[in-house]
């Protein structure tokens, strides 16, 4: 049990690093949408720019709420391994 526990831990860290990741890259992105309005000369471009950004800022909101369901799931998953040990002794 204490193995599945370290790897319960271990996982939920590592979710932990993606999401400060992802935070991250929203903000780049964010500043990016700033200089590119700034800083295109072709509209065309800088409209392409955007909704690509706008895109992967979708993706980022898809792949934070899948972090969050998967966090969920370990955590339950994590309260039954506690629950089986409480009961085990």
């Amino acid at each position: 049990m204490a193995g599945l526990e370290q790897s319960v831990e271990a996982l939920l860290g590592r979710l932990d690093d993606l999401s400060r990741r992802m935070r991250r890259t929203e903000a780049r992105n964010h500043e990016l949408e700033q200089l590119v309005r700034r800083f295109t000369g072709d509209p065309g471009d800088a409209e392409r720019l955007l909704t690509r950004l706008q895109s992967l800022e979708y993706e980022n909101e898809d792949l934070r709420s899948r972090i969050d369901d998967g966090r969920a799931g370990v955590e339950r998953l994590l309260a039954k391994v506690r629950f089986l040990e409480d009961h085990k002794k």
